[in-house]
């Protein structure tokens, strides 16, 4: 039994005793419970009149003490600080002694979720031009309670009607927001998002450039398989970034990344299928699916990047430095609020297999492919006002060329249009001309010696129309003939067998450097062929003819 001082029929105070089981609980048959929210209010009431309640004043001093509680200010559980009215604190205290605990609880209003201002029709009206047009708007439905009944409701209390009577476009089930899911793979490397994002300004030279931030991480883990700053964000920086991540962490099952133009070039869908990587992106006017990534820029800007740019500007090399070390002493050995670990160990965790990738054939796939005509008078190709060139035996002929658009190479690559590699382009200027690099391959002689069958041939021919009278020219002779020369010439490039020791071909352009001049000798043979860069005939008759115009030079 509890002690209650209550108000007496002469308005004083006394005290009567309170049965706990009488006073916490309702008649049978009603309800006793109440919301958080009213529960908030009677323990307020309680804990004010608690001196009151569980003490053991007389009238005086409970009238005394609640004058007093009037007085103060006390801070109310909407928020609000006032002081209490003396008449309310009487009438809570009645009020705990006729119903209990529950009797303190604020009381809902009778006319609770009915229109007080508003009339009811009104509100019918605007319900029902929403269920009629879920998209019709606050400001179209006002028009039409304007037009009906001569008022217009504010937005809030409109949308708060509509909201109670189920007519708004969620509630009727037309809103176009799709149900979020969260990405979450088992394993590492099963899903890697990719994205962009605008880093601090580093010295470049005499100025200032803006960075920015290319980046992947893998889904399962949190770990950034690949992060550094660039000073563009075009397709050969995520060409750079995407082959750095696959150099080290192998290819991942299904690549996410933006919508950008950037992430839908040709080269980087040919690498992805050659890889057999599933290539997805975000759906247009809907960034939500890249929070993971979103996520990670925005640690990235309030613990890396507000630490660089209140510091002293720095240089791109000096930038990725700072910001590799921040990854592998900060970022990878902090535990993540989603995952519980730390994003090294649960990459390690998660590891099952790395699937290993060929990097020549991936860079491959981002090169252009066009097709030219080789120059017929200077055995080249003209690029991007550059010129190649390439194999004089493809002049005149349409060759495809391969190159890499973005390095500026000084070789491409040239295939025929029935995909055979023809060799490589190499860059060169048209008005510097070319030597023709002489043949270092000597000529085998040919099974079938036609001009031994013409002799032959002919021979016969004569004896025949001759009967056997043979005429025979007679030749100048010269200090040092052909055959010497022709000998000395196979001894110095160490052939054997005299005159036999060289083709048909090669006889005729010898005899040919022999008739130039009368002045060749063995001495000036010997050095010609000490000159040579290569123990070619070429090379030798190059040589021989240098010597024979000095030669002559010096006797004029």
């Amino acid at each position: 039994m509890l002690a209650s001082v209550v108000r007496g029929v002469g308005g004083g105070w006394t005290r009567r005793p309170v049965s706990v089981r009488a006073e916490g609980v309702r008649e049978a048959g009603k309800e006793a419970s109440v919301t958080e929210k009213q529960e908030r209010w009677a323990l307020f009431w309680c804990g004010l009149l608690h001196d009151v309640l569980f003490g053991d004043p007389d009238a005086k001093e409970v009238r005394r003490h609640l004058r007093e509680l009037s007085k103060k200010e006390a801070l109310f559980p909407n928020g609000k600080r006032r002081r209490p009215s003396l008449s309310t604190l009487e009438r809570k205290l009645a009020a705990y002694r006729e119903g209990g605990f529950e009797a303190l609880a604020r009381k809902r209003r009778s006319d609770r979720g009915r229109p007080r201002r508003v009339p009811p029709e009104v509100i019918a009206t605007a319900v029902a031009a929403k269920k009629e047009q879920p998209l019709r708007s606050d400001e179209t439905i006002n028009r039409i309670l304007e037009d009906r009944h001569g008022v217009t409701v504010p937005r809030s209390t409109l949308y708060r009607h509509l909201k109670d009577a189920g007519a708004t476009r969620i509630k009727l089930g037309i809103t176009k927001t799709p149900v979020r899911k969260r990405w979450t793979r088992e394993h590492t490397h099963d899903l890697w998002l990719g994205d962009f994002e605008e880093g601090p300004y580093v010295a470049d030279g005499d100025d200032l450039a803006p960075t920015y931030l290319s980046a992947f991480i893998d889904c399962h883990s949190r770990y950034i398989v690949e992060g550094r700053y660039y000073l563009s964000q075009r397709l050969d920086i995520l060409i750079d970034s995407w082959l750095r991540a696959l150099a080290v962490h192998g290819t991942p099952l299904v690549l996410y990344l933006d919508n950008a133009k950037v992430y839908h070039a040709k080269g980087l869908k040919a690498a992805c299928y050659r890889l057999n990587v599933n290539l997805l992106h975000r759906p247009p006017h809907d960034p939500a699916p890249g929070g993971l990534i979103e996520r990670f820029f925005g640690t990235v800007q309030s613990q890396f990047e507000a630490e660089v740019r209140a510091g002293d500007v720095l240089t791109l090399e000096t930038l990725n430095r700072a910001f590799s070390a921040w990854l592998e002493v900060s970022y990878h050995q902090r535990i993540n609020s989603d995952t519980g670990q730390t994003p090294q160990k649960r990459y390690k965790a998660g590891l099952t297999a790395i699937r290993s990738v060929d990097l020549n054939e991936t860079h491959a796939s981002f090169l252009e492919r066009t097709t030219r005509k080789v120059s017929r008078d200077f055995a080249d190709i003209r690029l991007h006002n550059r010129c190649y060139r390439v194999d004089k035996k493809l002049r005149g002929e349409k060759v495809e060329v391969r190159y890499d658009p973005f390095s500026g190479p000084e070789t491409i690559e040239v295939y025929s249009l029935r995909e055979e590699y023809l060799g490589q382009g190499i860059l060169h200027a048209r008005e510097t001309g070319e030597r023709p690099p002489p043949s270092a391959t000597r000529q085998r002689k040919p099974e079938y010696d036609y001009p031994e069958l013409l002799i032959r041939k002919h021979d016969e021919q004569l004896r025949k129309e001759t009967h056997g009278i043979d005429y025979r020219p007679i030749a100048q002779r010269r200090a040092w003939p052909v055959h010497a020369f022709v000998k000395v010439l196979a001894r110095l490039m160490g052939r054997t067998g005299g005159l036999g020791a060289f083709t048909g071909g090669e006889m005729e352009k010898l005899k040919k450097l022999y008739n130039r001049s009368t002045a060749v000798n063995e001495v000036l043979l010997k050095e010609a062929f000490r000159r040579a860069d290569e123990k070619t005939i070429p090379y030798i008759a190059y040589e021989l003819q240098r010597l024979l115009r000095e030669q002559c030079r010096e006797q004029r």
